[in-house]
């Protein structure tokens, strides 16, 4: 599936000029003008990047890219760009959470790899953490152990892999066909779904109520999605 990725800029011509490049090169570019339409977006799905303004008709880019450094957003890395050539405000957005910054005008292919280099730099970030931590479930992949509350919870290695492979892409929706081609090892029917046998053994292993589940949620028609926020209030 495409790579999502939310553009943050209220120049129209720009904006539709990369969701074309973009798009021819993989990934599914969603647009908001304002800072105001790129918060709510931000926190309604997850975002492969962020590709953020530093100036906006409603807000400083710098005070933008603060706010999405905290919450259910603080995980997704932000490529800032600017008209301003100032290095100031380069060193400022780099030290408030940006991952990279471009200064406009910029050629689209550069604004590709640096797109692609982020990407890879958070996928090699994410295959070298041992223990993937969410709340008060523990992910120790060296050890190939699911420990709530430090208590180890017993579940087969087929089962521990689709975790681990949720895990890794908390807050995106996987279809069921995803997550068997995510988990090699069981032949099964384009129909078969004992993907659901699976999942609801993982519930019985990591949830408080598998009958009403906080871990892994089930979108109706679209498949599972393990939530980034755990043990609180707060949505995927």
């Amino acid at each position: 599936m495409p790579e999502p990725l939310l553009l943050i800029d209220d120049d129209v011509r720009l904006s539709q000029m990369l969701v074309q490049y973009l798009g021819e090169a993989g990934f599914a570019v969603t647009c908001a003008a304002t800072g105001k339409a790129g918060l709510q977006l931000a926190s309604q799905a997850h975002w492969g990047l962020i590709i953020l303004d530093l100036m906006l008709p409603d807000a400083d880019g710098l005070d933008l890219c603060r706010t999405l450094r905290n919450g259910n957003t603080a995980s997704i890395p932000i490529l800032m760009l600017t008209a301003r050539g100032d290095a100031t405000d380069r060193i400022i957005g780099l030290e408030m959470g940006a991952d990279d910054y471009l200064p406009k005008p910029f050629e689209p292919r550069e604004l590709r790899a640096r797109i692609k280099a982020i990407l890879r730099r958070g996928a090699r970030d994410a295959t070298h953490v041992p223990v993937l931590r969410f709340g008060r479930l523990e992910i120790d992949r060296e050890a190939r152990e699911l420990r709530v509350d430090g208590q180890v919870r017993e579940v087969t290695s087929y089962q521990f892999d689709l975790l681990v492979a949720m895990a890794e892409r908390a807050g995106r929706v996987l279809s069921r066909e995803q997550l068997l081609d995510m988990v090699k090892g069981e032949p099964l029917e384009a129909f078969d779904r004992s993907i659901d046998v699976h999942i609801s053994r993982l519930r019985a292993a990591i949830e408080d109520n598998p009958k009403h589940p906080r871990r892994i949620l089930t979108l109706r028609g679209a498949g599972y999605v393990f939530a980034r926020a755990q043990d609180s209030d707060d949505a995927l």
